[in-house]
């Protein structure tokens, strides 16, 4: 069962901090050279407070409560680098035309920032 939503509402700024410690250096150091360096730290902390509060109070409740952890953990894992992801694009990369090859590769980091997350969480709370 998902934690109550009192304990979600605790964590969750403790969780937010954590994710964007880890993620950051990912992001600042793969996306790709045409954003800014501080365009690559804002990305770290942005992307997630956009997608973070989602995964953590409303998901649980929309899918681990009826289907399980291990639907939720795969619905919140796919919806949380893909949201990014088209919130990148829209914001960062539709700005400024690019080649397909650099929007790739800003794609699959932010990807592996938020498996890099999920891992680390996964050993942190485990």
């Amino acid at each position: 069962m998902p934690p109550p939503p009192h304990e979600a509402w605790q964590f969750l700024p403790i969780g937010y901090l954590i994710t964007v410690v880890i993620e950051i250096p990912v992001l600042l150091f793969g996306l790709s050279r045409r954003h800014p360096t501080s365009h690559r730290l804002l990305a770290g902390v942005w992307l997630t407070a956009c997608t973070y509060p989602i995964v953590v109070l409303v998901l649980p409740y929309a899918v681990w409560q009826p289907y399980g952890r291990v639907a939720y953990l795969a619905v919140a894992e796919t919806f949380a680098p893909l949201a990014e992801c088209g919130l990148f694009y829209l914001v960062c990369v539709s700005a400024k035309p690019s080649s397909r090859q650099a929007t790739f590769r800003d794609f699959t980091v932010i990807v592996a920032a938020n498996l890099t997350s999920f891992v680390a969480g996964e050993f942190i709370f485990a």
